[in-house]
């Protein structure tokens, strides 16, 4: 998978209400996690989007290497509540390539070296799947995976009649499954408690 095959987009416009403050903002051993995963994207390709509603609130950040894509609320909803599909496909629509990397801004244990791993086998994903995820007892992982760029005519259809789920955009279409030896790098913040959990708080000296 030559890097020009690749891009890859982050989304950072949830309202992170349970967290009390914007995640993406949360220093995680010193460094903001929106910039954290925007540094681990690079590693995997040189072609990597930031969507959300506010980029100005992100420009003070090290991100001089990523496109900000501004997310714009539909007319049948606001950006507070169009949750992140929407955010997603209008990122996608911006893409040249043939697949997209799509993560959240909240992944504290993500590791570059298996997104590098299965960046080496999208040549062998089934020709039929519009997505390569973890899948899990709850139903796929669609905020840390693979994406066709043609899967945005689909996708675009489906939010046009209202949907706005992750889950049930995927139930309609084939997906492959992605196998996944470190599980912890999934793990994503929703509360101070979770990141309690997480021992990456100390702060660099």
């Amino acid at each position: 998978m030559t890097n020009d095959k690749l891009s890859a987009i982050i989304l950072a416009g949830g309202k992170s209400s349970r967290m009390g403050q914007d995640k993406a903002l949360i220093s995680i051993q010193g460094v903001p996690l929106l910039q954290q995963i925007c540094d681990i994207a690079q590693a995997c390709t040189n072609q990597v989007y930031v969507v959300t509603p506010w980029p100005e609130r992100y420009q003070h950040l090290n991100l001089s290497k990523c496109e900000f894509i501004s997310e714009i609320p539909l007319s049948s909803s606001s950006a507070q509540n169009q949750g992140p599909l929407v955010g997603f496909s209008q990122g996608l629509a911006q893409v040249q390539t043939e697949w997209v990397l799509l993560l959240a801004c909240d992944l504290p244990k993500l590791k570059v070296e298996v997104l590098q791993e299965w960046i080496a086998r999208l040549d062998s994903v089934d020709d039929a799947a519009i997505a390569t995820l973890p899948h899990h007892t709850k139903g796929w992982e669609p905020l840390c995976g693979f994406y066709r760029r043609r899967c945005l005519p689909p996708l675009l259809e489906f939010i046009n009649k209202g949907g706005r789920s992750f889950q049930q955009w995927l139930q309609k279409h084939p997906v492959q499954v992605l196998s996944v030896s470190a599980p912890e790098m999934l793990f994503n913040c929703n509360t101070p408690e979770d990141l309690a959990v997480t021992g990456l708080l100390k702060i660099k000296d």
